[in-house]
């Protein structure tokens, strides 16, 4: 448990009242507890109604009887961060075992006897007497955290300035976090994973502060977790509660200024990729989305995978964005991490181009990025880049010269597979792929043997080549490159 200040009641000024004879049986380490409240409960798991520090006083009733019930119950009290167990002496307590005391030594919950000429309520009126210029300070902390709402309009806080004039005002130190334990807002830090609830529907009480789910449409944003900062005057609850709302304002701002960032980036990428502006413009626009123009960027197509798993996969790597219809361009810095995060979207098929300039011209980067995930579709592989095939670099990027390359070596052949429904082409694709090794490329094909080599020689009929010879076959694989890249063939 948290030590508090000097001005906040603790345990042990509680049993330092004369008129309440309040005699200590246990857990002495935590006297210094701060007290917040005296309740009284007979139910035998009271926690979920619990905001901590709580003197909870039982008439014996809420105890169980055997004496790991005894130690549980007094694990579960401490753990909502009850300050105290106060019990009326001769009433309908069970026997109390070894292991309830112990239970209570081990954790510091201390357990208070109760002299049963002492009623419950003149331990709950002195306790209210004692917080009356605590319940004062709490007040004062909540109208001061209502103005951040006016420091978020006049003073333009970054989102770490915010936080920490939060912090000082509430006496919490403050954590923020996705769901997934991720970072929620920038400047914010996120609080240790154990602590984090599996659940937005459970109690806000934890040992030592509360953990509020972050209010957003459509469900919650996270987790805000508020612990007691030693030597600080916690302000409760109801002031967390409206910290968690500061953060719910400022998710919303950033996920709206977010939305207009890519808005902006898909029109910016869009104007690329048609030729529509100069490289001095596409820098600039570059620059303001957050894209160093320092560093080699790639442009990718994505297929296969929905925008939010790649916005997940790309996480806070700056990017533009555009969808076209099955495709999905995207430009994002030439990092390892980038590729590493996109290849491993369950069931991706992606290519990349080469490295290119931050405002380069993207004509030739996108039909490289366009053959890379062609060639990822055939291949199996999540992620192709291009030029990772050495035959790739003898190609020229004209691609008149590559439709001229196809025309000249395969024109014959591509125009009698169109009108004769045949697979020439793709047959002796798949053989040159397989190394010449006829049964798997025709397995790969499936069709016989017999009928991958009719194939062979109808193409070298048709196109007057030999595929024997190292000549021709080099510049038959060259044009089926070429042909793949202008997108002749699939």
């Amino acid at each position: 448990m948290c030590l508090v200040a000097d001005d906040k009641l603790t345990v042990a000024e509680l049993i330092s009242f004369p008129a309440l004879q309040l005699r200590v049986l246990a857990g002495e380490a935590g006297l210094s507890r701060s007290v917040s409240w005296a309740h009284v409960s007979e139910l035998g798991d009271p926690t979920p109604w619990l905001l901590g520090a709580e003197v909870i006083m039982t008439a014996g009733l809420a105890v169980p009887r055997t004496a790991a019930q005894q130690r549980a119950y007094i694990e579960r009290l401490d753990d909502a961060g009850v300050a105290a167990l106060a019990v009326s002496a001769d009433l309908h307590c069970p026997p109390l075992h070894k292991a309830f005391f112990r239970a209570a030594e081990e954790r510091g919950l201390p357990v208070l006897e109760v002299p049963l000429t002492v009623p419950f309520i003149a331990i709950s009126q002195e306790v209210a007497a004692s917080l009356q210029q605590d319940a004062r300070q709490r007040l004062g902390a909540q109208l001061q955290v209502f103005g951040a709402l006016r420091w978020l309009t006049s003073e333009d806080l970054d989102v770490a300035t915010l936080f920490h004039r939060l912090e000082r005002l509430s006496g919490y130190q403050v954590f923020l976090c996705t769901p997934s334990g991720g970072p929620l807002l920038p400047g914010v830090p996120v609080p240790d994973p154990a602590v984090v609830p599996t659940s937005f529907e459970i109690p806000p009480s934890i040992p030592g502060g509360f953990a509020l789910p972050v209010p957003a449409p459509g469900g919650s944003a996270g987790f805000l977790v508020a612990f007691e900062r030693e030597g600080a005057q916690p302000a409760g609850l109801a002031v967390v509660q409206h910290i968690a709302t500061v953060a719910a304002l400022q998710v919303a701002m950033l996920r709206h200024e977010r939305e207009a960032l890519r808005r902006e980036g898909a029109e910016t990428l869009a104007e690329m990729l048609q030729d529509m502006l100069d490289q001095a413009i596409a820098r600039r626009r570059l620059h303001r989305l957050g894209l160093p123009l320092e560093r080699d960027l790639l442009l990718l197509v994505v297929r296969r995978a929905g925008d939010d798993a790649v916005l997940r996969a790309l996480g806070d790597h700056p990017h533009l964005m555009l969808r076209r219809r099955e495709d999905l361009y995207v430009l994002a810095p030439d990092l390892a991490e980038v590729r590493s995060a996109l290849a491993a979207i369950p069931g991706v098929v992606a290519g990349a181009s080469r490295p290119l300039v931050p405002g380069g011209p993207l004509k030739v980067p996108q039909r490289e990025a366009v053959w890379a995930a062609n060639e990822a579709a055939e291949s199996g592989e999540p992620l192709v880049l291009y030029g990772e095939d050495t035959a790739d670099r003898w190609l020229p990027e004209d691609p008149a010269v590559l439709a001229g390359l196809v025309d000249h070596v395969l024109g014959d052949v591509v125009r009698y597979d169109a009108d004769h429904e045949t697979r020439l082409v793709a047959s002796v694709r798949a053989w040159m792929e397989h190394d010449r090794h006829l049964e798997n490329a025709a397995r790969t094909l499936h069709v016989h043997p017999n009928t991958l080599a009719y194939r062979l020689r109808r193409f070298g009929a048709l196109t007057g080549k030999d595929l024997s010879s190292t000549g021709d076959f080099a510049e038959i694989w060259l044009a089926i490159r070429a042909a793949t890249h202008v997108g002749l063939i699939d």
